[in-house]
Order: structure tokens, then sequence, then C-alpha cells
């Protein structure tokens, strides 16, 4: 196999060939290193290779191995996603020289499925960013034009399979991380339930259960076929949702039994600005969905999102500040801010004021808002609206100055609990307003997508997301297989300028 051909398959594709013996599973990992070694360092999309191992694994693999994804390459986000004996720094210096004891359940089911492990992608410090730039690891670049980022925390993810490095890559999502760098890379990107794939072990929950682990994937059908080998019941987990009974790969591709009726909106949930182009990729979006005879209607979904998103930093923040008290007993000494990033320090110290009382109350408004868009989905198959707000911000956007960084150590020193807080928001503010859609699905619960159906003239692609009813993705994945089939879906056709822009 060479690598134009490896380029343009699915990981579907890929075993298919590999089960037929008309390739082999060491020529596929010869393929994606090859592609690996032409991009990344412009990319700098995985930041840990086991090339050695990796290719001493593949020639294990042989055509009679009945595992869906066997010899399939796999690379793995490098946090949550943990492999034994491999590094797993969290894209944190505090945890620079950091080797995984053990495998993550999430992994073991990967491998269980027969992929082979070609390493792990970049990730912000600690996954708390919606782009790619740790002072570990440095930043991430977007394969459509490398002066823009792939969006974050699975931006190392998004990059490598939007440049043909693998099919499809381990991600994870606790306030879009997977759905971002879709619509900023356009690829396709499916959060799932919660519950719906493994946690631990050592943990029953990810962020009180807002973060869940899945992949990014430039077919539906990838999506389906990995939900279908990663759904799971564990015993241990903090939520569990019954198993889909059907197969998600198959089942996508049925029609719908009846028209849908889906709500739609362009405005953003905390009041910040929506680009033209948001607002053109969902009106292309809902004039394809009349068009096949489905009803959709402008609605507002009946949330505060202003207040869901404070109550989302809070958790947050109480989060982070649990981690860090957490190494302090590891490393027996206490952390200052140079042993961390800006965004980690503000949220530790303002997550040490955070009471016990306001913390239940920040999971309540989460309750509160799985049931008014329980509500709404009494009335709606599907909730729509854009995937960010805008495409992807160039390259240092985002990050913070130096002079910005002091300013807010100088601050959060000086203010209370509650003005601490709103620091905490003013700071991811500029973040916010890139992607202020998509935080509302974890919060719930709910399964979401994004899908890639338009391109700016900037060259930028940007993605429209779904949300749906808890345990629903067998719907959202019939209706992307449908969108997937039609002319608004931009796919992998400019895999070959991804790939020139990215030498």
């Amino acid at each position: 196999m060479d690598v134009t051909t490896y380029r343009s398959l699915d990981a579907t594709d890929l075993a298919e060939r590999i089960h037929k013996g008309e390739t082999s599973a060491e020529a596929i990992i010869q393929c994606a290193f090859q592609q690996l070694d032409k991009v990344n360092s412009e990319l700098n999309a995985v930041i840990h290779n086991r090339k050695a191992r990796v290719l001493s694994e593949a020639c294990n693999v042989n055509k009679q191995d009945q595992n869906p994804f066997s010899g399939v390459p796999m690379l793995l986000k490098n946090i949550s996603q943990a492999m034994q004996g491999e590094p797993l720094t969290s894209g944190s210096r505090l945890m620079s020289s950091y080797v995984a004891e053990g495998h993550s359940n999430f992994v073991t089911k990967l491998l269980n499925a027969g992929f082979l492990v070609m390493g792990h992608t970049n990730v912000p410090e600690f996954a708390l960013k919606n782009i790619t730039e740790s002072k570990l690891h440095g930043a991430a670049r977007n394969p459509w034009n490398i002066e823009y980022s792939p969006g974050g925390s699975s931006g190392g993810a998004a990059a490598a399979v939007a440049a043909g490095i693998v099919p499809i890559a381990g991600a994870s999502d606790g306030g879009g991380s997977i759905r971002i760098p879709a619509s900023f890379t356009g690829l396709f990107g499916l959060k799932p339930t919660r519950g719906r794939t493994p946690v631990g072990p050592g943990a029953g929950r990810q962020w009180q259960g807002a973060s869940i682990d899945f992949v990014l994937s430039r077919s539906v059908r990838d999506s389906g076929a990995m939900l279908d080998v990663m759904q799971v019941v564990e015993p241990a987990a903090a939520f569990q949702v019954p198993l889909y009974e059907g197969s998600y790969a198959n089942d996508m591709t049925e029609s719908f039994a009846r028209p849908l009726k889906i709500a739609y909106t362009t405005a953003s949930p905390v009041g910040t600005p929506v680009s033209d182009d948001a607002v053109r990729a969902v009106e292309k979006t809902v004039k394809w969905l009349e068009r096949e005879g489905h009803i959709v209607e402008e609605q507002d979904n009946g949330v505060d999102g202003m207040q869901l998103m404070r109550n989302y930093f809070l958790m947050n923040s109480g989060e982070v500040a649990t981690v860090v008290a957490s190494m302090e007993e590891k490393l027996g000494r206490k952390l200052t801010a140079d042993d961390m990033e800006i965004e980690t320090w503000i949220l530790n110290e303002a997550g040490k004021s955070v009471s016990a009382a306001a913390f239940s109350a920040s999971l309540a408004s989460w309750d509160e808002a799985a049931a008014q868009m329980a509500r709404l989905h009494e009335d709606y198959d599907f909730y729509l609206t854009p995937t960010t707000a805008f495409t992807a911000p160039r390259v240092g956007e985002l990050t913070f100055s130096e002079g910005e960084q002091q300013r807010l150590r100088n601050e959060v020193a000086q203010l209370d609990g509650a003005g601490q807080q709103q620091l905490i928001y003013d700071m991811f503010l500029p973040s916010l307003t890139y992607t202020p859609f998509t935080q509302l699905a974890n919060l719930t619960g709910q399964p979401a997508m994004s899908l890639p159906v338009y391109v700016s003239d900037n060259g930028l692609p940007l993605g429209v997301q779904f949300m749906a009813p808890k345990g629903a993705e067998h719907r959202l994945l019939q209706l992307a297989y449908q969108v997937e089939q039609s002319d608004i879906w931009i796919g992998i056709k400019p895999l070959q300028q991804v790939e020139e822009n990215a030498v």
C-alpha cells in the first residue's frame, strides 16, 4: 500500500483490507509513519510515538484475527488515555516525566478491538482550553492552515486525523473538546451520552460526568463502528446508560420512519457575537433539512446559558484545586504559579474558596438544564446550533502575554471567592466567544455531534452541532450518515490541500 491510498481510506476500509489479505498491518503502519514524518514537524500533532514497538506488534497481526479493527493505526489523547509503560504528561510540566503504570479502561477496549497504538497526541495543560498550546509541548497547528489552531483540547488528535496520519484518533470531550476541533478541522465529532464509554480504573467519573472519552474520525461509519466496540456498562462507574441493542454501524444506514422535527438557533447562549460564517453554516443545513422533508423551527432552548457557564467554571475550579492538592501531596511540597500555566493557577486559587454548598448548587443547575432540554425534546428530535461561533483562531491569539499573566496572578490573590469566579469568567471569555455552544451537552449528559458542512472564505472549515436526547446516538448517526451522502458534507475532499499546507 502507498501513502496516497492509505490517506484516502477510513479505519473501516483499512480493517477490511487486512481481513481480506489485500494488505498487511505492517504495510499500513509503515504508511502511517511515513505520513507522520512528512507533516508532524509542521503540525506538532503527535508529541510521543512508539514506532519500534508498534511495528513489532504489527508483524503479529494476521488476516484471521477477528477483532473488528485488527491492524488499524490509532493515536491516543495524552490525558486520561493511559497506556502502560508510555508517557502521559497531560500537557503539564509537572507531569513531564510521568509514565503510565497501567492501561486505562478506554485503552484496554481499544486494544481488544485490535487497534495498533502509534503514540499520543498534543493537548493543552490538563485539557483546560479550547486551543492546544502548552508550554511543555508547544502549539499544535491546523492542517488547513498552519497559522491557525486545530482547537482543543483534542487539538493534536484532530490535526493528526485531518492530515491523514491516522483515520481515527482517541479524544475526549469535557466542554466541547471533540466537537470544537472537529469544527475547526473539518472532521466528524461525536460526543456520546454520559456513561456510554469507559472511565477509570481508579475513577468513576471525569469532571463530575461532564467529560467523556471517545474519538475523532473522518467518516460517520468509523464513529458508529467505534461506538459498537466502546459502549459499556461499568459497575464501578458513577454513570451508566443501557447498552444499545442494535448495531450503530448498521442501523445508521436506515431511513427515518417519519419526518424529523428540529429546533435551531444561531444565537450565542452567553450573548457573545456569532460570525456570519456560523450563521450561514446553520442556514445551509436548515435548507437541506427542509428539502429532505423535515420540519425545522427557530427556537430558544430556555436554558440560562450564562449562569450555566458560571457553574461550569465553578466546577472546573473545584476540580483543578483537587488535582493540584493531590499533586502537592505526592510531591511533598507546595506548588506555585511557576509550576503551572496561568489558567490552571487561576482555577486552582479560585477553587480553594469554593464551598461544598456552592459546588453542590452548581451541579444542581446541570440537572435543571437537563430537565429543560428533556422538555424541549418532547417536541423536537434534535437541537441544531453552530458548533463554533467562528472558524479557528490564529495560533497564539488566545494565549495570554507575560504581562497579562502577571496581572491575573495579582488579581486572583486580592479577590474574594465571588470575585475570583468573575475573574475566571472574564479570563475565559475570549475563548468562550469562539465556542459558546458546546458546553450544554456536557452538563446535561446528552449526546451531540459536529458535522463538517461549511468552508469559509478564509479557507477554514466550520461545523454545525446537533444535540439529541440521552441514549439517542443511533439517531444522530442516522442523520449524520444522510448528511455525509449529501452535497453539503465537505468530508475528506480537502485532504490534498491539507497535506500541501502542512508541509
